[in-house]
């Protein structure tokens, strides 16, 4: 059964938040980036459907035209939102799997000790800053010219939306939680405190965050492993789903 809710949290004040909610046995908090909730939709049902899993989607406050509560100030208020999401639900051995700003989402939530997450998996995540291996700046660019940098076959990209040529409200709403940088200098230091199991993926032709910056990630994790997906770009889960899935199962073999 899949619905949508949703939820009135105090995280530390009043915060509004809409999940998609495919429930089942076993947990994952999937986590969007800039591109918006559609960008997971699609890999939700594949997850669900294949492994029987519940699976849960929020959209990030301030994105898709949701309220965003004044409390959301940053990447870490999002990250506590989610976390009194996962004790208001009362779900426990949770997967938070996060791409791009959603990676570095799930890095944040790792870093509040949650009993309720068991492991955290980054997909072509960003949010560190790596020498020689800058972010591509997306700020002002238009949904087609981001696709240009974040697919490996730029033909495989969604059709963009119909109608302005300046930046999408989406990006707009990404910038409100990470700044104009899209970094926080103090991260990597902090992710050394990581003490739960976290997976790295990254897609070979990534132009956002090159492989490089996906492995300086997994570098200031503790005991993070580290995987290069062939073949795909920024968004794994919307152009080799199938492949981002097979590697996301592997963890468990």
């Amino acid at each position: 059964m899949t619905f949508s809710q949703t939820l009135q949290l105090r995280s530390p004040g009043p915060v509004d938040i809409t999940v998609q909610d495919q429930d089942r046995t076993q947990t994952f908090l999937l986590l969007h980036g800039g591109g918006g909730v559609a960008t997971m939709a699609g890999f939700a049902d594949l997850l669900a459907e294949r492994t029987r899993s519940r699976v849960l989607l929020p959209t990030h406050p301030g994105f898709n035209g949701t309220p965003k509560a004044a409390e959301l100030t940053d990447v870490t208020a999002l990250a506590r939102a989610y976390v009194a999401m996962l004790d208001h639900l009362d779900v426990s051995n949770v997967t938070v799997l996060g791409n791009s700003f959603g990676g570095w989402l799930a890095a944040e939530i790792a870093l509040l000790h949650s009993p309720r997450v068991s492991r955290a998996v980054l997909v072509d995540g960003i949010g560190i800053e790596v020498d020689g291996h800058p972010l591509a700046d997306v700020r002002g660019k238009t949904v087609a010219e981001i696709q240009q940098f974040s697919f490996h076959d730029p033909a495989k990209a969604p059709t963009p939306p119909a109608g302005g040529s300046g930046p999408s409200p989406d990006v707009l709403a990404l910038v409100g939680y990470t700044g104009p940088s899209m970094s926080d200098p103090t991260l990597a230091e902090r992710l050394g405190k990581t003490d739960l199991p976290v997976h790295v993926l990254w897609g070979e032709s990534d132009r956002i965050a090159d492989p490089q910056y996906g492995e300086a990630y997994a570098a200031a994790i503790p005991g993070a492993t580290f995987t290069v997906l062939p073949r795909t770009g920024h968004l794994p889960q919307v152009e080799t789903p199938e492949e981002l899935l097979d590697a996301l199962l592997a963890l468990d073999a």
